[in-house]
């Protein structure tokens, strides 16, 4: 009788006991939450201002979870505006060496505002017609020619820099020999140190300098204008910036657009005046014959002083 009465399992009445305990809390909850009584207007009040407040830990997760995605955010926006003010400091240091550069531009010309320009230096303005470029030539064709009295050997320049020279002149067309064509030899200046080298194509973007006197004077970003000497392209044209290849070696960052050559303008040149007479402040050197004509009167008083051997 005692071995059965220890057999017998308490487990399965307290578990129903349980759960009917339960429900009926359940029950009386909704019903004390569902009537409408200022009383129990009063008990929910107090319940949840007695209760509801140490809930907070359960809530402490889900603030850090959505803090720590606002963070995230934050700091996705805040990278991206760091991105772009590196653009816009970026943008702001190349508008300050073109200030830079623009600021000594007008620096000079204020110093040579006195500086009178060659009237004769006109120019005629064309459209390209066809662009010929090769591998191995690099040209293109106008629509003015003989009509327009272009000659031969005249410098051709877009809105902002040179860009070739004429080679060849029919009567409404002629042809552009850009500076980027391996037969293209242009003398410039780089300024400010004022050295003189060849612009000289290579059939690339960027023309070698070559004959540099002192490679040392010189650095990338100097300014490169024409010589003018031979008397073929007038001096002081803008022919781009100084840069540095790949392969070690000085070329010029043209300044002239070449892939939109829509206009040239084609610079009407005149023979250099060449000065023949000399000055009269410096005198020519006295000839041979002169000095001993000049030398012939002064021996003249000698001979009259010379006594005669009649007496």
């Amino acid at each position: 009788m005692a071995r059965d009465r220890d057999d017998i399992d308490f487990a399965r009445p307290v578990r129903r006991i349980l759960v009917a305990l339960m429900a009926i809390a359940l029950a009386l909850t909704f019903l004390v939450w569902r009537i409408d009584s200022p009383r129990v207007e009063r008990f929910r009040a107090a319940f949840i201002d007695r209760f509801v407040p140490t809930f907070d830990w359960a809530m402490v997760p889900v603030t850090k979870v959505l803090g720590m995605v606002e963070g995230f955010q934050s700091y996705a926006r805040i990278y991206e505006q760091n991105q772009e003010l590196r653009r816009e400091l970026q943008q702001m240091k190349s508008w300050k060496e073109a200030a830079v550069q623009l600021e000594q531009q007008n620096a000079k010309l204020l110093a040579q505002n006195a500086v009178r320009l060659d009237p004769k230096l006109t120019s005629v303005s064309g459209v390209v017609l066809a662009d010929s470029g090769s591998p191995f030539r690099q040209s293109v064709l106008l629509n003015v020619g003989l009509r327009d009295g272009v000659v031969d050997g005249w410098a051709t320049m877009d809105g902002l820099g040179l860009v070739g020279r004429i080679s060849g002149v029919g009567q409404t067309t002629a042809r552009v020999v850009l500076l980027t064509d391996a037969s293209s030899r242009v003398p410039v200046k780089i300024e400010p140190s004022g050295q003189r080298a060849l612009l000289s194509g290579d059939n690339s973007t960027l023309p070698l300098i070559e004959f540099l006197e002192n490679p040392e004077q010189v650095r990338p970003g100097d300014r490169v204008v024409s010589a003018g000497d031979g008397g073929v392209f007038p001096a002081g044209i803008l022919v781009g910036q100084l840069a540095q290849g790949s392969d070690q070696r000085l070329r010029v960052l043209l300044a002239a657009d070449y892939e939109r050559l829509d206009f040239l303008r084609v610079l009407r040149g005149h023979p250099a005046e060449q000065l023949q007479d000399v000055g009269a402040l410096i005198p020519p050197p006295p000839e041979v014959g002169s000095e001993e004509e000049t030398s012939a009167p002064l021996s003249a008083p000698a001979a009259e002083q010379r006594p005669s051997g009649d007496g």
